[in-house]
């Protein structure tokens, strides 16, 4: 089962769950333990564990208990993904991303170059000692937190080029429901609108959604010429080229 991003949100806010998903991760534990461990009680833990259990997040099996008396149930995390959520002014970004399975050997076409380095130490063994694992751990968090600075300041750089095309926005339209259309238009840039969607969340008729994106189309390819010094000749009801859209 592959989690969705509100379901994620759902289940990752309540910090019991995420403390026992904490746990979890590194060993399979029991209930009981868990209780012991978050000082929960045993009934609350097994209602959590049921929420993580329907969602895909964990796992159980029965095991043969240890003292000779009934099986009992053990649980380990199942789910491999990332939630991002970047938020500021002109900026609300949220992704959901399953993780890529396989060993290192077939991670290594999607690695970044540094990192295939580790990839040739690590190769198909099954066990590393833990005083090699931590040096390999250590150098890829040396290369995750420059991956990770990369990509905030190319998401503030995103950022400013939403804050300054807002400037425009405001500018060139008057009407609500067009500054919206023009901003899920600079929100998904290579993609063309849903306007069915789009229709639905303003509460406002197809036909008036045609026109202001008629409008828009129309105001884009004139800025689009404009940039490329040249006249573009079309007629009224051609569609705005999205490959034009750098």
């Amino acid at each position: 089962m592959v989690t969705d991003f509100d379901t994620a949100l759902s289940i990752l806010e309540n910090g019991i769950r995420r403390a026992i998903l904490e746990r979890l991760v590194r060993e399979p534990h029991y209930p009981l333990q868990l209780a012991e461990l978050l000082e929960v009680s045993q009934q609350a833990i097994m209602k959590h564990l049921k929420v993580l259990e329907k969602t895909g997040f964990v796992s159980s099996e029965k095991v043969p208990s240890e003292k000779g008396g009934p099986p009992k149930r053990i649980y380990a995390v199942t789910q491999s993904f990332s939630l991002r959520i970047d938020l500021g002014p002109d900026l609300f970004r949220t992704e959901h991303r399953q993780l890529p399975e396989g060993g290192p050997i077939r991670l290594s076409g999607k690695l970044p170059q540094d990192a295939l380095s580790i990839v040739e130490k690590v190769g198909t063994r099954r066990n590393l000692p833990m005083a090699e694992a931590m040096g390999l751990l250590s150098e890829l968090n040396n290369e995750l937190d420059r991956l990770d600075a990369e990509r905030d300041a190319l998401i503030a750089l995103h950022q400013q080029i939403k804050h300054k095309a807002s400037r425009t926005v405001d500018d060139e339209f008057e009407q609500y429901e067009e500054r919206q259309l023009a901003h899920a238009l600079l929100e998904t840039p290579r993609r063309p609108v849903d306007l069915d969607r789009f229709c639905a969340g303003l509460q406002i008729q197809p036909q008036r959604a045609e026109e202001m994106m008629n409008s828009l189309r129309s105001l884009m390819m004139r800025q689009i010429g404009n940039e490329m010094g040249a006249v573009i000749a079309a007629t009224d009801d051609s569609l705005l080229p999205w490959w034009l859209a750098k």
